[in-house]
């Protein structure tokens, strides 16, 4: 995944996907692992873009 083809939305709904997966046990220990690191991924992009775009926000609110 590249920041420029980054998208929001997608990231978590993959997230909610691997989580629904753990939940109903439907991943198994082979896969748990990557699983795991593709979420952990996803997460800190996301994060990455929340930051990002709280401090896009702040700086327009104090141009204003």
């Amino acid at each position: 995944m590249t920041k420029k083809n980054f998208n929001y939305t997608a990231s978590m709904h993959e997230i909610e996907q691997i989580l629904e997966r753990f939940r109903t046990e439907e991943m198994d220990v082979d896969q748990l692992a990557e699983e795991v690191k593709r979420a952990s991924q996803l997460i800190q992009a996301c994060r990455e873009r929340l930051l990002k775009a709280e401090q896009e926000i702040a700086k327009t609110l104090g141009e204003a």
